[in-house]
């Protein structure tokens, strides 16, 4: 088990390294891939991968993606925001349209299902692709996953240490809140290590005040976003999202602190 686990980490790495340091249309291609197999997982989760509403969520994540490389090139006329609210509306839409001529095959619950898995997973999840975008980018994306990963880290090797005071306990009793802090500091204390190399090595001149920051705020909020995907697990009693990823699960059990570290990671540097 730990030898693939191993494995399976080293290809993500791997491809990690191929996606992220290409750019362009390879990163666009593979967080699009990633997003719609996220979709997937969570969609099966609610049961709704297979059914109309499933389809049109995956429609309109195609339609998402093309929007944001349609922005990426200055073809929005009027406006990028406008296209944006457009295309969510016109989602909600079509799903209360599906649910309204398909009456009573389905339930609103699954119209709000299918609303979320999109924005949840393919939002959130496009914030890779559009902070590599950003000017010096090539540098910047790598902390969505300094963030997620080494606060992970950082809080489970602190938890095991001094780890007393339970942060969650009922949804996941082995974090504590000595645990989160020390992710939160370790996650600074790697986002400050990852700049002074970047500047050294790759002529970057970033702030390393600002790299701290945004550290610490991205490793408070990918534990937020862990916690959450584990809810919705326990919700539905199921132990992973999926098996595409041997040792680790599925994609949603892989990035389920990135989809919520990648967005405040864009909006910290563009506000930075």
């Amino acid at each position: 088990m730990f030898k693939t686990r191993l494995l399976s980490g080293i290809l993500l790495v791997i491809l990690a390294l191929i996606t992220l340091i290409s750019g362009g249309y390879v990163t666009f291609f593979v967080v699009g891939a990633i997003s719609l197999i996220g979709m997937y997982e969570l969609y099966r989760v609610f049961q709704i991968e297979k059914n109309a509403l499933g389809i049109c969520g995956y429609l309109f994540a195609v339609f998402y993606y093309g929007l944001l490389v349609m922005k990426q090139h200055s073809m929005l006329a009027g406006g990028s925001w406008n296209w944006f609210m457009m295309l969510f509306i016109g989602f909600l839409i079509s799903l209360l349209a599906i649910m309204v001529f398909t009456y009573p095959k389905h339930h609103a619950k699954e119209v709000v299902e299918a609303f979320f898995g999109l924005f949840y997973v393919a939002v959130m999840l496009s914030y890779i692709y559009q902070i590599r975008m950003l000017e010096g980018g090539v540098f910047i994306v790598w902390l969505v996953f300094v963030c997620s990963w080494g606060c992970d880290t950082c809080a489970y090797c602190v938890g095991m240490l001094i780890g007393k005071h339970k942060m969650a306990p009922v949804l996941s009793p082995k974090k504590s809140v000595e645990g989160g802090i020390g992710g939160i500091l370790g996650a600074a204390l790697i986002g400050v290590l990852y700049a002074l190399a970047i500047n050294h090595w790759g002529n970057a001149c970033v702030n390393v005040l600002q790299f701290a920051i945004i550290g610490a705020v991205g490793g408070a909020i990918s534990q937020v976003g862990d916690l959450a995907a584990s809810a919705v697990k326990r919700n539905y009693d199921i132990k992973d999202y999926g098996t595409l990823i041997p040792g680790h699960g599925g994609i949603l059990d892989r990035f389920d602190s990135v989809i919520f570290t990648a967005p405040i990671i864009y909006f910290l540097t563009v506000l930075l």
